[in-house]
């Protein structure tokens, strides 16, 4: 499973749906979304600013991600980016893997 970030500000629709439900029923309704793609909700946090929503998720994979990313965006309800969260681990395999690279114009 790979950790997501999901940034996600509403709508206009998707407030009034906030209003008539609520935070919880919101997070408990974007667990269901996120189990049904056989992933887990690990964080869910409204916030003030660029984003009104943040959900970290573990997902199966790529395919996943943007299935719900596609699927929650075309709803209308929430604009949706997506980033792919990193362990310190996948890091030290990355630094640790050779790579082969020239500098242009060298």
């Amino acid at each position: 499973m790979a950790k997501y970030m999901f940034r996600t500000s509403y709508t206009r629709s998707g407030l009034e749906g906030l209003i008539a439900e609520g935070g919880t029923g919101r997070r408990e309704a974007l667990r269901q979304t996120v189990e049904s793609v056989g992933g887990s909700l690990e964080g869910f946090y409204y916030a003030f600013g660029e984003n009104d929503l943040y959900l970290i998720t573990d997902l199966p994979d790529e395919t996943a991600a943007l299935s719900l990313s596609l699927n929650i965006a075309a709803a209308g309800a929430l604009t949706v980016s997506v980033t792919v969260l990193l362990t310190p681990e996948t890091v030290d395999e990355a630094v640790a893997q050779g790579v082969s690279y020239r500098l242009p114009g060298a």
